[in-house]
This record gives structure tokens, sequence and C-alpha cells, in this order.
């Protein structure tokens, strides 16, 4: 296993805890020197937040780990394509790469919509590596909307019934 897979791994902890909150599992690591020092969850229902992103609460502990906004040596490993904000504060952040676990073709920002991670127009690039634990990453998340989907089909099946929905 190289050290992208075992950082990786990490990552999907990560999104095991979002995962937990009833939240979607994404999760995010970022490493520098070989030393993890930012970790983030997705927590926006929790946080009732649209800006509770993985990537941005592992930004904000990394930038804070080194006491500055720049994270030019640091690698981070997210479970899922960063979204544009994601995308945009990563840039921001002058990380160096993203290693990505699977790929999101509707709202991903590092190759499937576009690519604001290599964008040649702006003053930074960062490297990407995607599909590191792609099939655990892909199945997570796919297990995830489904068992959504059940439980609002049994909702709406109760209440069409004139039935409290039972609590997950």
């Amino acid at each position: 296993m190289d050290a992208d897979e075992t950082f990786m791994k990490l990552a999907i902890a990560q999104a095991k805890k979002a995962e937990k909150l009833s939240e979607v599992p994404i999760g995010c690591v970022i490493v520098c020197d070989g030393k993890v020092i930012g970790r983030g969850y997705n927590r926006r229902n929790t946080d009732k937040s649209p800006l509770a992103h993985a990537e941005i609460s592992a930004i904000r502990k990394a930038a804070k780990a080194v006491g500055d906004w720049r994270l030019e040596e640091c690698t981070l490993y997210v479970t899922l394509e960063p979204c544009p904000m994601c995308a945009g504060a990563i840039v921001q952040a002058r990380v160096k790469r993203c290693v990505i676990g699977c790929m999101n073709p509707k709202a991903g920002c590092a190759g499937s919509v576009t690519n604001l991670l290599d964008m040649k127009g702006f003053n930074h690039q960062v490297e990407v590596r995607s599909g590191v634990c792609a099939e655990k990453c892909s199945a997570m998340l796919k297990e995830f909307f489904k068992k959504l989907r059940q439980r609002d089909a049994a909702a709406k099946a109760a209440k069409a019934k004139g039935l409290e929905p039972e609590e997950p």
C-alpha cells in the first residue's frame, strides 16, 4: 500500500464520522511532511451551514496548525471530488497536491464538470491524483444514498397511510 492509500483510508475514517451523523459520507485529511495536520468531514445538516464541507474544515484546521493560510507543501486527501467552493478553497490555500477517492460527475471541479484545480488563468495550479481507494469511496456513497432513498420511500408510504414515520 502506498502513502496515498494510507492517507485516503484516514479520509474514509472521517467520512464514516459524517455517516454516523446521517450526513453525506465525505471525509478529508491534509498531510504535511508525512503528518496529518487537518481533518474534516461533511457536517452541512448538523451545522446548518452550506460551508460545512469536509475540505473547508480540514483546510481551516491545517492553516491553524501551520500558522499560515498557505498550505504550499501539503497534500489534501478527499473521498469525493471537490465541489466548486472546495476546489476554490484548495487553490486559494495553495495546496500542492489533491488526492481524490472517487469522482463526482454532477458537481466535481477537479476534472468532471470542470477543473478549477488546473486552470492556467489562476495564479496557482494543484497536482491531482484521482481514483485512490475509488471503489471503497464510491461504495460508501452509493450505500448511503440507497438507504436514504429507502427511508424517504418508507416515510412517504407511512404519510400516505396517515401514520407517523418511524425514527431511523
